[in-house]
């Protein structure tokens, strides 16, 4: 929980997310997917959200994970007490990746401003990202606009935050270490991991 945001804020924020789900199914849609309950949620991330040409007005991103019945991501943004959007992945975090580190491929919500805005973002500006590690992995480092960040790591997945207090072009960059501190990941190298901004 980051920004001021309490457990209870970002609990009451998954729940609303959870149900904004449901009510936006459409009518006997064969896509459509029941989230669950909170209850089977784990929060991995709180942070304050900033509005942007694009989505207008500041709120909170909510990030979590469950394990059961089919492992699945959320991200939600609440603007205002409600939810406002909301993105989710289901099944293995890692998919067909052979790689130590997988960065979420829509962790760019989390770490970017709109690209309407480009070279021009409201800031100080909180980020994140987040993605799956494996157990060869001990330790992650993670740099954003030429500032360090800090990362950390829960039951398989990684959760990496900053602020930025200047424009970029480039996205963050991470770096995973095993327990004898040999580098066993860098984005730069991973071919699947967007370095650049659009």
């Amino acid at each position: 929980m980051l920004d001021g945001i309490t457990f209870d804020q970002a609990a009451g924020g998954l729940g609303k997310c959870l149900d904004y789900n449901k009510a936006n199914r459409l009518p006997k849609d064969p896509a459509y997917t029941d989230l669950g309950k909170p209850a089977d949620y784990r929060i991995i991330l709180a942070m304050r959200s900033t509005g942007d040409s694009n989505a207008p007005g500041d709120g909170y991103f909510v990030v979590a994970v469950r394990e059961k019945p089919v492992p699945t991501r959320l991200i939600c943004t609440v603007k205002d007490g409600a939810a406002a959007g909301l993105n989710t992945s289901g099944g293995d975090p890692f998919g067909d990746a052979k790689t130590p580190v997988v960065p979420d491929i829509n962790s760019g919500k989390l770490y970017q401003q709109s690209v309407i805005d480009k070279g021009n973002w409201k800031l100080p500006f909180r980020w994140g990202i987040i993605g799956g590690y494996r157990a060869s992995v001990a330790t992650m480092t993670v740099s954003y606009g030429g500032g360090a960040g800090e990362v950390v790591l829960d039951h398989g997945w990684f959760v990496a935050t900053g602020t930025l207090t200047k424009q970029v072009t480039a996205a963050p960059h991470l770096k995973g270490y095993d327990a004898t501190g040999k580098l066993v990941y860098d984005s730069d190298q991973d071919a699947s991991y967007e370095k650049t901004l659009p």
